[in-house]
């Protein structure tokens, strides 16, 4: 269900995924897990389509015992990797100039990432963090249980069926429709990927600010 131009949507609260859907780090997430599962001797198909959406310890969880190898010492290095390598990462195409427009009391960022990490990707998209994100390290189940988005609605002091879920991964997409909200996926060039069942658009150039009304944020499409 691609969103057609003119057609608006209203929320009290917007909660942006961060990667794939604000920021992208596909390239740098995808290099390193590579490099491991070959080290490994990983099948790095059957990783990857597990790995975007979910938080990287619970990736490594599943993953490390499958090569014989150490949680903690897999989560240690790829960790340190993904911190330190920033290099390539960008903001999705219209990310910045939405964000800029919005009211910065009505949005915010739900990410599988812990603070550290969304701190070094958005501050390499040039992205400043808001105030009231909800990061990986501060729920005890992530995506797709809905727990992180539920926190977000109750950090924007909206219900979640008042609010307006941005994501790009299908744990993402599950753990929005889980908590109850709308959700908009931002399907890039894999509509057919992510977008069963939910509206989508390309990318964040498709939407624009079009002020509040009776109390909403209202975006259209364009």
């Amino acid at each position: 269900m691609r969103l057609q131009p003119g057609q608006a949507i209203n929320a009290d609260a917007l909660l942006f995924d961060m990667d794939g859907t604000l920021i992208d780090s596909r390239v740098v997430v995808e290099k390193i897990w590579k490099r491991w599962c070959d080290e490994v001797g990983l099948d790095w198909h059957f990783v990857l389509p597990r790995l975007h959406g979910v938080r990287m310890y619970d990736s490594i969880k599943e993953f490390a015992p499958m090569a014989g190898q150490d949680i903690d010492t897999v989560y240690e290095r790829l960790y340190r990797e993904e911190v330190e390598d920033v290099d390539g990462i960008v903001p999705i195409p219209g990310a910045i100039e939405l964000l800029a427009a919005l009211p910065s009391d009505r949005w915010t960022i739900v990410t599988s990432a812990d603070t550290v990490l969304a701190k070094a990707r958005l501050g390499a998209a040039g992205i400043v963090p808001p105030p009231r994100m909800v990061t990986g390290e501060v729920v005890t189940h992530g995506k797709p249980h809905p727990e992180a988005y539920l926190l977000g609605a109750e950090r924007m002091h909206a219900a979640p069926a008042d609010c307006l879920v941005f994501e790009d991964a299908k744990a993402g997409i599950d753990a929005g429709r889980a908590a109850g909200a709308r959700v908009l996926a931002i399907a890039g060039d894999h509509p057919s990927e992510v977008a069963t069942g939910v509206e989508w658009v390309t990318d964040l150039t498709s939407l624009r600010y079009d002020g509040t009304h009776d109390g909403k944020v209202r975006l259209v499409c364009i």
